[in-house]
């Protein structure tokens, strides 16, 4: 009831066509009551042989048709502006869910799976679709339906109407009961599709490595173990409803048995005539269905609901790196970033950085080095605020980072990763990416810089080129290429280079390594990196072990101090 009633106030934005589609509905659902009626009347003429039946017949035909094309009117009115304002607050509601993803921290993507992420934003938002369009518009036509033929009822025969109150109690119970149960039993169906969603979506990711070490058996155990376990609790949810509806049914049809047979007596008794029996007993299962089907309604309320709250799961979530309330504007900046006192772990049990400092003048090209695990990429993210350090902080030009809006900071930083991500457009749209207003002549330009131009020059379209998803169609040194040209595109006072040149051949590596000396000349850059080939002319090297800085230095100063960086490049060097 909490997750609904949340939906219809968030949804009161399409208010207008939500109440023309009440309006609708009610129309659709009036016109409905006069059928039995309309009978009702014909009985009575039929079997008292009063007035002229032929006249009267065509009045009542003709009443009957126009109650009948309102109620088909209303009701097509009703599904369309019902399903307007739904479809329209699901486009939202995906919108607010995808808006808090992208303001979410690296911790809560490195906890989360992305097929279950994925299937909350595209299949478990649509439920809200079912409670607007569905849920809603039936609760208040069978709320509306069941007192206005109550009313009738008590119009046509007062003890009549008495006699069907009998069975609502235990309608109503066994719905109570039913409503009860359903709710968790959909939640937990919800989950496990998520599970089996996350699965699926891990196993395409991965389908090279399960494919070169033979796992497609083991793998597809998994995913028909998971399969199972959703169709398990499915049926579980089913059970509710295949076991109280029969009753239901069979609790209807009893109540209208006991009506039959009193009424038959009243008949006899001369007390009631035979064609108000005939409306009573139409109007008797318009009675019930309402009743009846509110068991379908609570099911179908509750599987809907589970999936609206995974994805208010994720809206709630209160992000680890948020901006303050009056955050400020960073101009573009100068470059400086200094370490302050700076203490990080990824969890309470081990440290990863303490108490590091470190200054990095504008300008400056600044490499970390180290073993794998001392913190090289997680300074790097420190400096792009993925992460909040649980001590100290992080400063570009003298204002700490987390006094500033998350867009200015990182509209300063340029970045190329490890692993580099490309989109499945063209090789224009992934270089365009760094800089969307960049004319082409730009991206052809950093490009160059990249040296990316020639072989982007022998694909089969250009620069036009789709590439396929995550640049499948391109070699991994094609494709950090283009994460570089991406880079030097965006033109940032500050430039990150994890790993950048580490999938290409030497001869590449050394022609784009030029280039990016030249471009980290007018910027500050940190530069990460094993191959310390690439980083002898760099202002200052800093040598990270254990949890904070070994040495600090340049390439002449640490191989004549003959410590931890003169080991690695002699290592490298044999």
């Amino acid at each position: 009831m909490q997750t609904s009633l949340r939906i219809f106030k968030e949804a009161r934005k399409y208010w207008i066509y939500l109440s023309a589609g009440l309006f609708s509905l009610v129309l659709s659902t009036v016109a409905g009551f006069y059928m039995p009626w309309a009978l009702r009347e014909l009985t009575s003429l039929a079997t008292e042989g009063t007035g002229d039946f032929g006249k009267e017949a065509l009045r009542i035909g003709l009443f009957l048709l126009g109650a009948t094309a309102l109620q088909a009117a209303g009701s097509s009115a009703s599904g369309y502006l019902n399903h307007y304002a739904a479809l329209h607050y699901v486009a939202d509601l995906r919108t607010r869910f995808y808006r808090k993803l992208q303001h979410m921290s690296l911790k809560y993507f490195h906890k989360s799976r992305t097929g279950d992420l994925t299937g909350r934003v595209v299949a478990d938002a649509l439920d809200a679709e079912i409670l607007i369009a569905h849920v809603l518009p039936d609760f208040i036509s069978n709320i509306l339906t069941f007192l206005g033929v109550g009313a009738l009822l008590f119009s046509i025969n007062w003890r009549l109407a008495l006699m069907s109150l009998i069975t609502v109690p235990f309608l109503v119970g066994i719905t109570i009961w039913q409503s009860y149960h359903v709710s968790p039993v959909w939640k937990e169906n919800s989950r496990v599709r998520g599970e089996l969603a996350g699965t699926v979506q891990d196993n395409l990711s991965g389908i090279k490595e399960i494919q070169i070490f033979n796992q497609q058996m083991q793998e597809e155990k998994k995913v028909t173990a998971l399969s199972l376990k959703h169709s398990l609790a499915y049926l579980r949810a089913s059970f509710f409803f295949e076991t109280t509806y029969p009753l239901l049914a069979f609790i209807t049809a009893l109540g209208t048995v006991i009506v039959v047979a009193y009424g038959g007596h009243l008949v006899g008794t001369g007390t009631v005539s035979i064609a108000d029996i005939v409306g009573f007993v139409m109007y008797l299962s318009m009675f019930y269905g309402p009743v009846k089907s509110f068991s379908g309604l609570v099911e179908k309320a509750g599987e809907a609901a589970a999936g609206c709250q995974r994805v208010f799961e994720v809206i709630d979530e209160v992000a680890d790196v948020k901006e303050k309330e009056q955050a400020m504007v960073l101009p573009k900046v100068k470059g400086e970033i200094v370490l302050k006192d700076l203490s990080f772990s990824y969890n309470d049990e081990i440290p990863v950085l303490q108490n590091v400092n470190l200054t990095i003048q504008a300008g400056q090209t600044v490499a970390l080095v180290g073993s794998t695990g001392v913190g090289k990429s997680t300074i790097a993210n420190l400096v792009n605020r993925f992460y909040d350090p649980q001590k100290g902080a992080v400063l570009v030009d003298g204002t700490d980072i987390r006094d500033v809006t998350l867009t200015s900071l990182r509209d300063n930083i340029s970045m190329v990763l490890q692993d580099t991500f490309l989109f499945n457009g063209t090789v224009y749209e992934n270089i365009l990416y760094g800089w969307r207003e960049a004319t082409r002549e730009e991206v052809i330009a950093a490009a160059k810089a990249a040296n990316a131009h020639s072989f982007i020059e022998t694909m089969e379209r250009g620069y036009d080129t789709v590439i396929g998803e995550r640049g499948i169609r391109l070699s991994g040194g094609q494709k950090q290429r283009l994460s570089i040209a991406r880079a030097i595109l965006r033109n940032s006072p500050i430039l990150i280079l994890d790993e950048a040149t580490s999938a290409l051949d030497t001869k590449t590596e050394q022609e784009i390594q030029a280039a990016l000396d030249e471009v980290s000349k007018e910027r500050t850059t940190l530069v990460i990196a094993h191959r310390l080939s690439t980083i002898r002319h760099a202002d200052q090297i800093v040598v990270l072990e254990g949890t904070g800085i070994a040495e600090v230095g340049t390439h002449e100063e640490l191989i004549k101090k003959a410590g931890i960086y003169a080991r690695l490049h002699d290592a490298q060097e044999s």
